[in-house]
């Protein structure tokens, strides 16, 4: 064998050896692909109106949560890489036409899950907002507020369903339907695809049927949820890292649950947190 033709099947092994690893290693658990894969659940759906239009889409605490139960309190970081006024201006604002400003932002936001070098997963996306207010200064915190929100949620969205990918969909065919509900099943397949019936999803950690006569057990609404879940991703990384052993410890959560975001769902979970987070001098919601 020549020496030119040794270095080329030397060349050609390290080649295949980096892209066996490429091909196989990954910064998600099973359990988080399993979760990123799944399907849209269309009760975390909102609908509004849009010149005549009607359109769907996530509201950015529910993509806090879902990136909260899936990568973990601690298991992601956002921030704002750019952000530009894009307009202000005067404008004439309600029924009565009373004077008042028009602000447009637009940003640009970097999610990062894992840590480490070649542990970490970097998405970025662009959005905008607007506010319109009377006080200038309102009309700013409105616009810019809105601008990183949206741009958090088109970076999140790349990550799979459970953060609005399934709605890019006209058809929405990752998207689940309640039972019984006619108007919203999904179109039938024109590919010559089989059309796949789903089984019923395993109930929650806790879904509050066992609430009974206790009202510790009645379940949290979702915007009760949601600021918890905000508050708590706010919390410095060791008062974090604290509170999730605490919680972990006081509600029994087995040691698989990779998150314990899903966890935080009923009255005796809010009344301890608030607790804690008196007893520990850390904010509350």
């Amino acid at each position: 064998m020549g020496l030119l033709q040794e270095r080329a099947q030397i060349t050609s092994s390290a080649i295949n050896s980096n892209q066996f690893t490429a091909m196989t290693t990954t910064v998600f658990s099973a359990e988080q692909i399993a979760a990123l894969s799944a399907p849209l659940d269309r009760a975390k759906v909102q609908t509004r109106s849009q010149a005549g239009r009607s359109l769907t889409y996530l509201e950015g605490w529910q993509a806090i949560a879902e990136a909260n139960r899936i990568f973990g309190f601690d298991g992601w970081q956002r921030q704002t890489v750019a952000l530009r006024c894009a307009n202000q201006s005067e404008r004439t604002i309600g029924r009565d036409q009373k004077s008042g400003w028009g602000v447009t932002y637009t940003a640009r936001v970097r999610i990062t899950v894992g840590e480490g070098a070649g542990s970490q997963v970097i998405r970025e996306g662009s959005g905008a907002g607007h506010g319109i207010d009377a006080d200038l200064g309102q009309a700013h915190e409105s616009a810019l507020k809105e601008a990183e929100t949206d741009a958090m949620k088109r970076a999140l969205m790349t990550f799979g369903n459970p953060f609005g990918l399934a709605l890019y969909d006209k058809q929405q065919r990752q998207v689940t339907h309640s039972e019984g509900d006619s108007s919203q099943a999904p179109p039938s397949a024109s590919n010559g695809t089989r059309s796949i019936q789903r089984r019923p999803s395993p109930p929650a950690p806790c879904s509050g049927r066992e609430a009974g006569d206790d009202p510790g057990l009645m379940p949290l609404d979702p915007a009760t949820t949601g600021k918890i879940l905000v508050t708590l991703r706010g919390l410095p990384r060791p008062a974090l890292e604290d509170f999730t052993k605490a919680f972990r410890k006081r509600f029994l959560v087995p040691q698989e649950a990779s998150s314990i975001a899903d966890r935080i769902c009923q009255k005796r979970h809010h009344d301890w947190i608030e607790a804690y987070l008196v007893q520990q001098r850390q904010p509350v919601a």
